[in-house]
């Protein structure tokens, strides 16, 4: 009987996910709020527990070359310490902690929760072009079974080594652009924008190519942020759209 149970609830959950009219992607690093810091293992924890098909993480490089997820180039907002990411090394940086006691995550800490268990949108803002550095961040990929369904916000520095190796974002200008190059394939990329049209849509479609629409703000719990989102959300599902990428004060307006 506890079998039989176990596993009705198992069936009855994935039927719930698949449900689901949207497929979401928590904005920097989960379900953030007042408790539940950017790019924390709450945060991403949390995402999980709610079913989002994916979740967006900032990466960066600390001084000894180890890639973590932090937004900020500092860590004053979250740590108090008013020091670029790129000057401490991983050591100083692991100490850190926030008024909730949540820490600085390394890049694979993350990948190694995220496997099996949910999607990684990476939002890169390592500066210039390091082929052996980027190198590292696909290996990572590859090592927890995330590369393939993966999606990067990428640089203009880094875009010609990652291009048909991880789904790269674009806006419908440059997927027009990219669509005259010779090595043309729509699977190496997906649209990203806060304003899609149903005929951006539907062109996307037809090309086979991933459409997500954004719903994020700089500052989600100011006074216009959630109306903001609501009418952007509206056009975008009026529009057709069922990916997003959100700040989780925003999963209501869906």
């Amino acid at each position: 009987m506890k079998v039989q149970l176990l596993t009705f609830l198992a069936i009855f959950c994935s039927l719930a996910v698949y449900s689901q009219p949207y497929r979401l992607i928590a904005h920097r690093g989960g379900v953030v709020d007042s408790l539940r810091p950017e790019n924390s293992l709450p945060a991403l924890e949390t995402a999980i527990a709610q079913h989002y098909w994916m979740v967006e993480i900032d990466l960066r490089i600390t001084a000894d070359s180890v890639l973590i997820t932090q937004h900020d180039r500092t860590f004053k907002r979250y740590f108090g310490l008013d020091s670029m990411v790129s000057s401490l090394p991983w050591s100083r940086i692991q100490q850190l902690r926030s008024p909730t006691g949540s820490r600085v995550l390394s890049f694979e800490e993350i990948l190694r929760t995220c496997k099996g268990r949910i999607g990684v949108m990476i939002d890169n803002k390592i500066d210039g072009m390091d082929e052996a550095l980027f190198t590292r961040v696909l290996k990572l990929l590859d090592k927890y079974g995330l590369r393939k369904e993966a999606l990067m916000i990428g640089t203009d520095e880094s875009t010609e080594f990652f291009r048909g190796k991880i789904k790269l974002s674009c806006t419908r200008k440059q997927l027009e652009e990219n669509k005259l190059r010779p090595d043309w394939n729509p699977a190496h990329y997906y649209l990203f924008s806060a304003d899609i049209s149903r005929e951006d849509l539907e062109w996307a479609e037809k090309e086979g190519i991933l459409v997500v629409g954004v719903l994020n703000h700089r500052n989600p719990s100011a006074p216009d942020a959630l109306e903001m989102a609501r009418q952007r959300a509206q056009k975008l599902k009026e529009a057709g759209v069922r990916n997003f990428q959100l700040d989780a004060a925003f999963k209501s307006v869906l």
